[in-house]
């Protein structure tokens, strides 16, 4: 049975609209139908259209039971306007499947603090690539087609071996949420977190204000994505991103891993923002994500924590 994508653009403008032509082509190639709403197409200012538009595209699809997949178009900057009207309870009824990064980190967390499972994954710009990376397009499609998924990786950490709710995304926008409504309160989980064009003294101040609020601390793991570029500084004499996750494991007294595929990077997986996951690690790295319990092509329905 065809599937439909629901194309939306929550926050900036599309800068190129070819990349929706190439996103629509590749998802008609594996039989999808896809449809568009019109903040694809719009551009007011930085955004994707107005606030009106941006928020009625995202609920109208979000709440659409033709619809199977909902996948944001860009980040930039625009949801963080939109939080206070939308209609989280009906989007929950509905359960959709709804996929982006960067500035989505917003929606991903208010989301979860109404109790509803999204995903941090790949969007149209990772689809419309001229070459997309097959690494990005086989688990973005292997992990939505089933309610269990695991995936190899390397890590750069402890050995280690746990369990607990997912959650995180962006950097930046995590940390603009705290002290918010919008803001999970997520205690033994396993925060990921990724970043990119922020100087290594910024990382670390944000890296700080979690721990300071003592977020850091309450999780089971924390495992960092991709961080680059990283913006050079005059005054950086020698302080880099290492240094910065250097300090992250001193404050964050729990186990801090690096080298999960995730950010602003073509190679990302797609993770279930308030799924479950478990992280088994072993020595010299090598670790195996068991991801379940999130809405999925299978078993569209909202499963019980």
């Amino acid at each position: 049975m065809s599937k439909t994508l629901g194309l939306i653009a929550p926050s900036g403008f599309i800068p190129d609209p070819s990349l929706i032509d190439r996103t629509a082509a590749l998802f008609a190639a594996c039989g999808w139908r896809v449809a568009a709403g019109d903040s694809v197409f719009e551009r007011h200012q930085r955004f994707a259209g107005s606030d009106d538009v941006r928020l009625h595209d995202l609920q109208r699809f979000a709440t659409d039971r033709a619809v199977d997949v909902v996948l944001c178009a860009r980040g930039g900057y625009g949801l963080s306007r939109l939080l206070d009207r939308i209609d989280f309870k009906a989007i929950k009824e509905r359960a959709p499947l709804m996929v982006g990064y960067s500035d989505f980190t917003a929606f991903n967390l208010a989301y979860l603090t109404h109790g509803g499972i999204s995903f941090a994954g790949p969007s149209a710009g990772d689809f419309g690539a001229t070459d997309p990376n097959t690494f990005t397009l086989q688990h973005f499609f292997d992990l939505l087609d089933t309610d269990q998924y695991s995936v190899g990786l390397q890590l750069d950490g402890p050995i280690a071996d746990v369990s607990g709710r997912l959650w995180g995304g962006n950097l930046a926008m995590v940390t603009a949420l705290l002290g918010t409504r919008y803001f999970p309160r997520v205690r033994n989980g396993i925060l990921f977190l990724e970043d990119v064009n922020e100087p290594a003294y910024k990382l670390e101040r944000m890296f700080y204000q979690l721990a300071h609020a003592g977020v850091l601390q309450r999780q089971a793991a924390i495992v960092l994505g991709d961080f680059s570029p990283i913006t050079p500084m005059p005054t950086d004499n020698g302080f880099d991103l290492a240094s910065v996750i250097t300090r992250v494991r001193e404050v964050a007294t729990v186990p801090v891993f690096t080298g999960l595929p995730f950010g602003h990077s073509p190679r990302k997986l797609t993770l279930p923002v308030g799924g479950r996951a478990r992280l088994a690690v072993k020595r010299g790295g090598a670790a195996v994500l068991d991801l379940s319990r999130y809405p999925n092509l299978t078993r569209p329905r909202l499963p019980r924590l």
